[in-house]
């Protein structure tokens, strides 16, 4: 009887060693991060870093030679039109040469060239502006009648208020030179009739702030010397940098999402002008790349932005194409093979490789158009050991 005990539990040791064996043995479930495929908008964009400027910049110069007083105003000050900003006493010798005159003339000449060339893109701009309010209200009706995407009414939008703002500065400029011709003109005035004593007031061409002070002491200046540069900080424009292959696919009114700039929420935008011609920038690894310049206006309301300068470094994200009922997946889950992309569709704890057809690509998210559907679990961060059939155990989240 005792020797039979001995057997029994000789052969359960031998069994509980045989099975704990196996198990060391058996392929044990890989531990996976996973995504669940979703239906939701899917946004196509081109992330760029970009750094904001003054799209109307006014340098302001010495319309005759002469010594300049010292010059009281400071960066940030703010300036009116017609505002005197520095006096300029002439001496009586240079202003009675006639090659002195020879350049008033032709300055006057320059400047009544600019007051024509600013008149007409003022005009354009305003044709432009009816053709972008005519286009909006066709779209608003279009999108009553659903016949129109929404997408394609807030590109218009976009690029309404953009026109907008380029008709605004249009006009500025036009002020602008109007005001350098009646300096341009009062200079020449001031050659037929000079005096040792008359002082010569230069004023501001634009309501705005003083950007630089060039020349803050007194001294002697020479003619069309730079003394102070002028703009207004409230018309700010994003200048951006992309690849001629991202430029390809970008287009004048495309929305754009600004973040990162230092406020509380983020921006938008509209492209206004991809540049037509490119330039050659070095990479950080030593890579030439060929680039284009793409500016961007802000169409959010000035009071959301009133702390952002000139020359501020933002991030932009343009968007070029938008689905609001796209099959989405992370980017993360797809991987090559062959020719083809394809996932890992996790089904009852094992893994199932699933050949899908994407529409479109963005730096996290995919838009697919055949292969997955809405609710189905993916692998996200495949590892090189999974394979069809494999057991996996899910990453609590």
């Amino acid at each position: 009887m005792k020797r039979r005990t001995t057997s029994i539990a000789g052969a359960l040791v031998l069994a509980l060693a045989a099975l704990g064996f196996y198990w060391l043995l058996m392929p044990q479930p890989t531990l996976v991060e996973t995504a669940e495929v979703v239906t939701s908008r899917f946004q196509d964009t081109v992330e760029k870093d970009g750094r904001t400027r003054v799209r109307d910049r006014y340098l302001v110069s010495a319309p005759l030679s002469g010594r300049i007083q010292r010059l009281t105003l400071k960066a940030g000050d703010t300036v009116r039109t017609g505002e005197k900003l520095a006096t300029i006493t002439p001496p009586v010798s240079p202003l009675l040469d006639p090659r002195v005159r020879l350049e008033l003339e032709a300055q006057v000449g320059a400047a009544e060239a600019a007051v024509e060339e600013t008149a007409s893109l003022h005009e354009q701009a305003k044709v432009l502006l009816a053709q972008a309010s005519a286009d909006l209200e066709r779209t608003r009706e279009l999108v009553k009648r659903n016949v129109a995407a929404a997408a394609q009414l807030e590109r218009e939008e976009f690029l309404f208020r953009s026109t907008q703002r380029q008709t605004d500065a249009a006009e500025r400029r036009w002020h602008a030179a109007t005001h350098l011709l009646e300096q341009a003109r009062a200079a020449l005035n001031s050659a037929d009739n000079s005096e040792t004593s008359e002082s010569f007031p230069v004023s501001s061409p634009i309501d705005g702030r003083v950007l630089r002070v060039m020349q803050e002491s007194e001294t002697v200046v020479a003619q069309a010397a730079p003394l102070l540069e002028l703009g207004d900080p409230g018309d700010l424009e994003i200048a951006v940098d992309v690849l001629t292959t991202d430029a390809a696919r970008i287009r004048e009114g495309d929305k754009v999402i600004i973040d990162r700039w230092g406020g509380p929420a983020d921006l938008l935008g509209a492209v206004r002008r991809v540049e037509p011609s490119g330039f050659t920038k070095i990479s950080a690894l030593g890579v030439e790349e060929q680039r284009v310049w793409v500016v961007v206006d802000i169409t959010s309301p000035r009071e959301t932005w009133t702390s952002l300068g000139d020359g501020y470094r933002v991030e932009v994200k343009i968007v070029v194409d938008e689905n609001d009922q796209a099959i989405v997946v992370p980017i993360g889950a797809l991987f090559r093979r062959g020719d083809a992309w394809s996932v890992f569709v996790v089904e009852a704890g094992r893994v199932h490789l699933r050949e899908i057809q994407v529409a479109r690509l963005s730096a996290r998210l995919a838009a697919v158009a055949q292969g997955v559907r809405p609710g189905e679990i993916v692998v996200a961060y495949p590892p090189a050991s999974l394979a069809e059939g494999s057991k996996v155990k899910l990453q609590l989240q």
